[in-house]
């Protein structure tokens, strides 16, 4: 059985777009470290198997990380992709599942690494903002990049409506990057990922292009 886990701690907009994306798994598993987030709902209404394992129940990240690693691993997932997921994971994690856990961040990596990445884009004037699919490593931010998507910056932008451009965005790559990873056209090198027959797409920038 292919199985897929999607690990969240609030409201969960990209895992939506993950679970309606009709992925080629068998099944799907939703972990939150948020046994109150919304995305719980979200996805215990599309029929989705869900879990939670509350953070605040554990000392530290250690043994919150080796709980939840525990969970993972007694679905045997073949992928684990962060979609919101507010915690800061071991380098011990991270190793655990290397290769096989990605996360979508909201800027174009390499530059604004980290958060408010939509305010520090406008205060450094850039002209270009987006978002990036990348492996997790150990180094925040710093993994190998499946895809990014580009849009422009307007003169009269805020943090918000930036936002607001860049998620629509980061609701069409990610599910892309997971069926890439799924259909097996992803191979990751130690610091790129090559992406075989992708395809551009509409007017929206991409790299490498989104298929229809």
């Amino acid at each position: 059985m292919k199985t897929l886990v999607i690990l969240i701690s609030g409201r969960g907009s990209n895992m939506q777009a993950l679970l309606e994306a009709k992925l080629p798994v068998d099944r799907i598993v939703v972990i939150s470290s948020n046994p109150n987030a919304e995305g719980l709902i979200t996805a215990t209404e599309l029929g989705i198997q869900t879990a939670s394992i509350d953070h605040r129940a554990f000392s530290d990240r250690e043994t919150f990380d080796a709980a939840l690693a525990d969970e993972i691993d007694s679905y045997q997932p073949v992928l684990i992709v962060l979609a919101g997921f507010m915690r800061i994971l071991t380098d011990d994690f991270v190793l655990r599942y290397q290769g096989r856990l990605m996360n979508i961040h909201p800027s174009l990596l390499p530059a604004f690494t980290g958060l408010r990445t939509h305010q520090r884009a406008l205060q450094e004037g850039v002209k270009i903002h987006g978002c990036t699919v990348h492996f997790v490593t150990p180094k925040l931010d710093h993994g190998p990049i499946v895809i990014q998507a580009a849009v422009p910056i307007f003169p009269n932008d805020t943090d918000k409506t930036l936002a607001e451009r860049v998620l629509q965005q980061e609701h069409r790559i990610y599910p892309q990057a997971v069926r890439w990873f799924l259909q097996g056209q992803l191979k990751l090198s130690a610091r790129t990922v090559v992406v075989n027959d992708a395809r551009v797409h509409d007017w929206v920038i991409y790299s490498p292009g989104l298929q229809e």
